[in-house]
């Protein structure tokens, strides 16, 4: 092999390499419990989610919906409701299932 092929190889190992690595620390980031309130937008959500989320929130103004990972690699989407000036909350799980109340604060 000439000098540029086996430089050429050794550049393309070492590309391999950072990039393996790079996957697994991003893959180890993302693990479940590590990002325990991740917001999303109640639109981007399947459409059961957004059923039940808004049948629960009837009479109230829904603050924010957040993704909650538990460290069981479960999550849930946690909502905040504001009602008449008091905050509570609910989760439903993934397939629009409601889960639990939160107390008001």
């Amino acid at each position: 092999m000439s000098i540029s092929v086996k430089t050429t190889m050794k550049t393309m190992k070492a590309a391999i390499a950072t990039a393996i690595s790079i996957g697994f620390a991003f893959g180890a980031a993302a693990q479940p419990g590590e990002h325990p309130g991740e917001p999303v937008d109640l639109k981007s959500l399947p459409a059961a989610v957004q059923t039940t989320i808004n049948q629960k929130a009837a009479g109230g103004e829904i603050v924010r919906v957040m993704r909650e990972d538990d460290p069981d690699g479960k999550w849930n989407y946690e909502v905040v409701l504001n009602t008449n000036g008091k905050e509570s909350g609910f989760e439903v799980d993934p397939k629009g299932r409601f889960v639990k109340h939160h107390e008001a604060k």
